[in-house]
């Protein structure tokens, strides 16, 4: 068995985002609410050993919510598997806390850099701030984002920016090719884009066809894949199937939302989560190896 990522699920179900197409709230919760549990750090050691003896060389701190609410827990997952020398840690996050409260989080990123994380990916789903409002803060102001990554690159971090493409937002190889201008703009390290879906059975409803209005047509798609392939050059293919091209100079990879690839013997990821149960699933409950 060969795992790509080992993600490790931090904090709660609390968010400080309003995505209307949020994936948490269509999968199951898996245990976790809204307050904050004890770590199961005998089976968190476990899940390290099996990521390590399985090759993998990413771990991903990522959450139901937003991991940043919790940047001490951040701090005990990390000091707790700096032993297992994984050379790829990054997290998953958007990015409203370290936008509105830097002085803050400051002090966080620097040790969490010196405890080995050295990439922060950025949600996304636009290149202009007034789209990403829309769907992250409607009612609130958006983070300067192009300020939030100067600061973070300033502190010694890598940048992947992750972003969600929807129908009339970014759905065209020409709305590509502008993200990827404005990605150069802010001297992105990595940019991965990858079309909204919806989970097999959905645990909310309302998110769920809030987001089937919003998915790209496979023309569309394959529009985008076409461009890719015309404009850049192939890098590598990821085991999970998304393809990595540099494109004029940057970084991108065209990749999907999907965990399992049912046809074969490899894992996209193994998931921890704190009360100590180890999946490699989001949507399907029987994805349980601990």
């Amino acid at each position: 068995m060969k795992i790509q990522t080992f993600t490790i699920v931090v904090g709660t179900a609390a968010c400080n985002a309003s995505c209307p197409y949020c994936i948490s709230r269509m999968t199951p919760k898996q245990g976790l609410n809204f307050e904050l549990q004890d770590v199961n750090w005998l089976n968190f050691d476990k899940a390290c050993r099996l990521a390590q003896i399985n090759n993998v060389s990413t771990v991903l701190l990522t959450g139901k919510g937003e991991p940043l609410l919790y940047p001490d827990q951040i701090t005990e997952f990390l000091e707790h598997m700096k032993k297992f020398d994984f050379p790829l840690v990054e997290i998953q996050t958007n990015a409203l806390v370290i936008g509105n409260q830097f002085e803050k989080y400051e002090p966080y990123l620097k040790e969490w850099r010196k405890l080995g994380l050295n990439t922060i990916a950025i949600s996304m789903v636009h290149y202009d701030k007034k789209r990403n409002k829309e769907i992250y803060t409607p009612h609130s102001d958006y983070i300067e984002l192009g300020e939030v990554i100067d600061k973070l690159h300033k502190l010694g971090y890598s940048i992947r920016l992750s972003c969600i493409m929807l129908k009339d937002y970014i759905d065209s190889a020409k709305e590509v090719k502008e993200l990827v201008k404005k990605v150069e703009e802010w001297g992105v390290e990595q940019l991965t884009v990858r079309g909204v879906t919806t989970p097999k059975e959905s645990e909310d409803i309302e998110v769920f066809n809030w987001t089937k209005k919003r998915q790209l047509t496979r023309k569309q798609l394959e529009e985008i894949d076409a461009f890719l392939k015309e404009e850049g050059n192939k890098l590598m293919t990821l085991d999970h199937g998304g393809v990595v091209y540099d494109l004029h100079g940057q970084n991108i990879c065209l990749s999907d939302c999907l965990t399992i690839k049912p046809e074969g013997k490899d894992l996209r990821q193994l998931i921890f989560f704190p009360d100590g149960h180890l999946r490699y699933d989001w949507q399907f409950k029987g994805a349980v190896l601990l």
